[in-house]
């Protein structure tokens, strides 16, 4: 019986923060990314694919910055359409060729996806969103004023510029991106967390300059699609309690209670961890049956329960 999964690509799985971030880096990291993802092609999975793009907009926005005063500046709301564009571009071919050179007779599409966020929301005047490059907290102080960048400190002497990341309220176009994953097409869909629009007082969709929480849009279209399974791929290989301290403990298995109680203790890191715990607990109470979050490395081991840290409804 075939399953479905959904399956959540950080941005880090294309741009590795400790490369340039070209498009040749880029590449390589999207093929090593996905020759680990055939196996669930080859478990009869339906797969619907999303991913981050917090270090391709940045680059996208300091573009703008850089040359404003030569060619008319793009809203980080079109930026992010744009990333979905490249991104999904980047994926799909990569993905097709593997495919192609797997034997595996199936098509990738890439559906531009918006995404409906409340305007009022509080993010929208407080931003959180760490992206594009680190920088000491010189330069990042010297670009925040040169620049009008608000810039935030992530990790200790790593300073990024943060952006307004309000969550989804409704993932447009489900009904063909359900139809296209049950037919067993491999679908590139809500890229970056969606393109953010909001409805004004005559029903008109319009776009509004964020980006939005890439993880609980990933658990909202996984709803969508009805998907059985959940694979959130970030940069650490599974889930800790203490991390990053001498008392750092991994955990294996989890319930969605469990996983909450963590949560409220303050065991994640808001910027991190916190909104992927925070999605998994949205999965698990709408349809979904398990969540498994590891890193590309160890997805293959994670898909058979050996590795990562599994998250199963109470």
């Amino acid at each position: 019986m075939e399953k479905t999964a959904i399956i959540a690509l950080g941005g880090n799985a294309l741009s590795n923060k400790s490369q340039a971030g070209t498009i040749n880096d880029q590449f390589s990291n999207t093929r090593k990314s996905l020759t680990e993802i055939i196996k669930f092609l080859k478990e009869d999975y339906n797969i619907c694919i999303t991913h981050g793009n917090g270090p391709q907009v940045g680059d996208e926005l300091l573009r703008m910055d850089l040359t404003q005063n030569e060619v008319s500046p793009l809203p980080l709301g079109v930026c992010v359409a744009g990333t979905q564009g490249t991104i999904g571009y980047m994926i799909q071919q990569t993905f097709q060729n593997i495919l192609n050179q797997e034997k595996i007779d199936k098509e990738v599409v890439t559906l531009v996806t918006q995404v409906v966020v409340d305007p009022k929301h509080p993010s929208l005047k407080n931003p959180t969103k760490f992206v594009g490059k680190r920088f000491t907290k010189q330069e990042a102080e010297k670009r925040a004023k040169n620049m009008g960048w608000i810039v935030k400190e992530q990790d200790p002497g790593e300073w990024r510029r943060v952006v307004p990341s309000p969550d989804p309220d409704f993932v447009m176009h489900g009904i063909s991106i359900r139809t296209l994953v049950h037919a067993g097409i491999v679908v590139l869909a809500a890229g970056g967390g969606g393109i953010p629009v909001f409805v004004d007082e005559n029903g008109n969709f319009n776009g509004i300059d964020a980006v939005i929480d890439k993880d609980l849009t990933a658990a909202k279209l996984g709803r969508v699609i009805r998907a059985d399974e959940y694979y959130i791929v970030t940069d650490i290989d599974q889930v800790y309690l203490h991390y990053g301290t001498e008392n750092q403990s991994p955990i294996n298995q989890m319930t969605d209670v469990e996983a909450k109680k963590y949560q409220e203790e303050g065991h994640f890191q808001q910027g991190s961890m916190w909104p992927k715990i925070r999605s998994a607990i949205h999965f698990l109470k709408h349809h979904g049956k398990k969540v498994i979050i590891t890193n590309i490395d160890n997805l293959q081991d994670a898909i058979d329960g050996k590795a990562g840290t599994t998250i199963v409804k109470e």
